[in-house]
């Protein structure tokens, strides 16, 4: 439950901040005629994701058996390179507020209600997928819909948007995206290496070493649904694997996929870095 609301925290504050962004843009230089393409785009952008959610919750309910291993596999390393790459590009982006105003400039400046209307609806339904991708993946990670989560963290996160946008708050933009995408990047690494986990149930990876390490220990009280706090389903380790992929008993290859993912998005976030630093 916690780890589906800060989920769905976390990607409905990021889309509430970008419609806040081109709502206060839009009033600041008298535009306010366009404010009804916003909320249609918003509309249509959340239509489009509930769409994408449907679609994915009739396909994970679709296998079995060893085809059910496979399946979650792909989506696992599908997701976590598909999240990969949202970082990274967003890690990319110098100056996300400008960047977003001088779109919506041009979309004004030559009268494109339809460039406005699609550049508010991607940016929705981009974070609708993104909470879709997060969400089925976390459920098949920890077994847990967390429905009410998830509905808490869009309420609580549309709200707090909503009182960003109404009494003029400055948020840091940049700061936030930089803060969010380093959870995603430890939720992606996670995602991975449940992803080559599957494929080893599935008897197409190896397991080489099955536990570097086990803290999972069976318990008298496991009947009642109550085990040790760093447990896969303790109450702090079942919150570490949601977010950040932690298995209290993984198997050597598991292990070296999280590290080389780590690795590599690191050196991938220097590049990025200096290209920044040469820029200025």
């Amino acid at each position: 439950m916690i780890v589906n609301f800060l989920i769905t925290f976390r990607e409905t504050l990021e889309a509430a901040i970008i419609i806040g962004i081109i709502l206060a843009y839009l009033s600041k230089t008298k535009n306010t005629k366009y404010n009804n393409i916003v909320y249609i785009g918003l509309g249509f952008g959340i239509i489009g994701s509930i769409i994408s959610a449907l679609l994915f919750n009739s396909l994970t309910g679709g296998f079995s058996g060893r085809t059910e291993e496979i399946f979650e596999g792909v989506v696992m390393i599908i997701g976590s390179l598909l999240l990969s790459s949202m970082i990274l590009w967003m890690m990319n982006q110098k100056h996300v507020t400008k960047e977003l105003q001088e779109k919506i400039s041009v979309n004004i400046d030559k009268n494109q209600r339809f460039g406005l209307f699609m550049l508010v609806f991607l940016s929705v339904l981009r974070e609708g997928i993104e909470t879709v991708i997060f969400l089925g993946s976390a459920s098949l990670v920890t077994q847990d819909y967390g429905i009410v989560g998830a509905f808490s963290g869009i309420i609580v996160a549309s709200f707090l948007g909503y009182l960003i946008f109404v009494t003029s708050i400055k948020v840091n933009v940049e700061k936030f995206f930089d803060a969010s995408s380093l959870l995603l990047i430890f939720f992606a690494a996670g995602l991975m290496a449940h992803g080559v986990h599957e494929f080893q149930e599935a008897k197409i990876l190896p397991i080489f070493v099955e536990h570097i390490w086990d803290i999972n220990p069976a318990t008298p009280l496991e009947n009642q649904g109550i085990y040790p706090a760093l447990h896969e389903k303790g109450a702090i380790g079942s919150i570490a694997k949601g977010l950040f992929g932690y298995n209290g008993n993984p198997n050597l290859l598991e292990v070296v996929t999280y590290l080389v993912y780590m690795v590599i998005i690191f050196l991938i976030y220097q590049k990025i870095e200096l290209k920044k630093l040469k820029n200025y």
